[in-house]
């Protein structure tokens, strides 16, 4: 591509970190909370049903689950349930190598030791490798990021776990809403992590839910997120029985979500499924609009996989670093926010696992470290309309067209 100085140049003028409002059913509850003082989530009258404990019934319902406990964060959630299946300190934890710094930081919190897994170039965990290094590592537990809502073969991934016996944890921080052949992510292993943070799929500023059907799991996570021995008050929990085998011996973390925050939730879940369809929309549109665009890599998804187009991702090829960085400026210039993964140095949310230094060693990925490389990296807030994300998509390509970085 060769610039046209006859083109309009295009300038987008709204914010990427802009969110929809909190629906008024949410803020009127959150009110009456608050004017009812009845934040912490045991501060509840007699037979009284806490808004923490009723937010948990409904989203284990929604994504098919026995029991749900909700906690102050997806990190925490992904922390406890790593805690909740097993993992002793030295233990051995899988985990591709594409994801943000809280997983592994849950990992580190645990006092485990990753084995990080390459990526391929749909941005997704190279199933080879995974099986290649749980049979090196001997590993037995397999923490799964759906990171940036890119969801792996997941039949495959069962089939290794089986055969490998590994307990399978699903982070599904940017995966909430979204299927893997009409099955929801987070209930294919034995524990799902979800995040309720300002840009994931529902806002609660932070939160997270923590969904299973092993009734073991599920008491150990309430206890640790802080139950103290007020975990009857739990609607979505296994018998009494199984807490007494537990209630000694599994400390209190004080991971617990708020009332507060539990009703900014449920007021949005209701919503969830319309709200799939709507950046779906979006994340169509800039596909389509940047489809042909020679430089331009976009991860191709399979047909099983019904994804939430919250962000778009996609990659620079053969693009040098320093070209890279010149057409982020000149994006940043017209209104586009791109994050890029090839920056070494932590920066904002992106980070990437040559930067995790509190791990005594990690291993090189070269696969990973040469996709990173060309990853860009966008939000697509649902304040934007489809006129909006087709003009992002325009600008991407008239940049690329001006830089002469396409044929």
């Amino acid at each position: 591509m060769k610039k046209d100085d006859s083109q309009e140049l295009l300038v987008f003028n709204k914010e990427f970190t802009r969110q929809e409002s909190i629906p008024s059913s949410g803020i009127e509850r959150a009110i009456e909370i608050m004017q009812s003082g009845r934040l912490h989530r045991y501060n509840t009258t007699p037979g009284e049903i806490s808004e923490t404990s009723l937010l948990e019934k409904e989203f284990a319902d929604y994504v098919e689950r026995r029991f749900c406990a909700a906690l102050s964060s997806c990190g925490s959630a992904i922390y406890v349930a790593l805690k909740s299946v097993g993992v002793k300190a030295g233990d051995k934890v899988l985990c591709n190598a594409f994801t943000l710094a809280p997983v592994p930081g849950a990992i580190k919190n645990a006092e485990a030791v990753p084995i990080f897994v390459e990526i391929n170039e749909n941005f997704v965990t190279d199933l080879d490798d995974l099986e290649k290094k749980a049979i090196e590592s001997n590993a037995k537990y397999f923490l799964l990021s759906h990171m940036r809502g890119h969801i792996v073969d997941m039949d495959r991934v069962m089939d290794i776990c089986h055969r490998h016996n590994i307990t399978l944890v699903e982070d599904c921080a940017h995966t909430m809403g979204a299927k893997w052949a009409g099955k929801h992510t987070g209930t294919f292993g034995a524990v799902g992590c979800f995040s309720t943070q300002t840009y994931k799929h529902i806002n609660s500023g932070e939160g997270g839910l923590l969904v299973t059907d092993d009734e073991e799991i599920a008491a150990k996570a309430i206890l640790y997120s802080g139950s103290y021995m007020m975990y009857e008050r739990h609607i979505s929990r296994p018998s009494l029985e199984v807490f007494e085998r537990f209630k000694k011996v599994i400390p209190n973390f004080s991971l617990r979500m708020s009332n507060l925050v539990a009703a900014l939730i449920r007021s949005q879940l209701p919503e969830l499924d319309k709200n799939v369809q709507r950046w779906n929309e979006r994340y169509n549109i800039i596909e389509e609009e940047l489809q042909d665009v020679s430089c331009i890599y976009i991860p191709v998804r399979s047909e099983k996989e019904e994804f939430v187009g919250s962000s778009f991702q996609f990659s620079l090829i053969g693009i040098e670093t320093e070209k890279i960085k010149h057409f982020l400026s000149v994006c940043a210039e017209r209104g586009i926010d791109i994050k890029w993964f090839g920056e070494m140095e932590p920066k904002g949310f992106t980070s990437r696992f040559e930067s995790w230094e509190y791990f005594t060693k990690t291993s090189k990925l070269p696969k990973t470290s040469a996709i990173l490389n060309g990853m860009c990296d966008f939000r697509i807030p649902l304040t934007f309309n489809l006129k909006d994300c087709k003009k992002i998509a325009m600008i991407i390509k008239q940049v690329c067209r001006e830089l002469e970085l396409c044929d």
